[in-house]
């Protein structure tokens, strides 16, 4: 029989994992992590879930980053809310990761133009696409992109950095001889950890 992992029983180390798992998913494409579920509510109260790519993954700070089109509905729902939570189970590793806190959308000024400049220029283009994401269309390709050159300046305009910051973590491992699901409140003296009943 398989021994249990360092932090089966270890609040202190589930933490560490947690926070491995989301910085391995900003820079590993393939890691079940890269690409979590967002979740927002919309104006009419109802929850809204979709895939985001993370961008990085602060474990000093508490905090997560992700992209999105300032025309989108979910920046419209964060800007409104200014909450947001993440969500992502790796089938593999037997493990889930909920992330929810206070959102903020930086649009203009020197941070979300520093990581636009780093952005490829295949990134950049989809910024670019008109019209806006949602606009309802008569076909399916009845919309443009610019080319690689134009989506330098194209789709700034439309370009915004979300940054969420924890409130509440939660990690779920799932074992047949016993699952393990932890949670973590932020608080000012930092934060309060304990076991759930998965």
């Amino acid at each position: 029989m398989a021994e249990f992992p360092p932090f089966y029983d270890n609040l202190a180390a589930c933490h560490v994992e947690l926070w491995q798992r989301l910085k391995d998913g900003v820079t590993d494409r393939d890691s079940a992590f890269h690409t979590p579920a967002l979740a927002t509510i919309d104006p009419h109260g109802r929850p809204q879930v979709r895939a985001v790519v993370l961008r990085d993954a602060d474990r000093a700070a508490g905090t997560l980053r992700f992209h999105c089109d300032r025309r989108s509905e979910k920046a419209a729902e964060i800007a409104t809310t200014r909450t947001a939570a993440l969500q992502a189970y790796d089938r593999d590793a037997k493990m889930q990761i909920r992330v929810d806190g206070t959102a903020e959308l930086h649009t203009d000024g020197w941070f979300a133009e520093s990581i636009w400049t780093q952005a490829q220029p295949m990134s950049r283009a989809v910024y670019g696409i008109a019209p806006g994401p949602g606009t309802a269309l008569p076909n399916g390709g009845d919309y443009t992109l610019p080319d690689r050159d134009e989506a330098i300046l194209a789709g700034r305009e439309n370009f915004c950095v979300v940054v969420l910051r924890a409130e509440r973590l939660e990690f779920l491992y799932l074992d047949r001889r016993g699952h393990r699901r932890a949670l973590w409140l932020r608080s000012e003296a930092g934060w309060v950890e304990t076991w759930l009943a998965p």
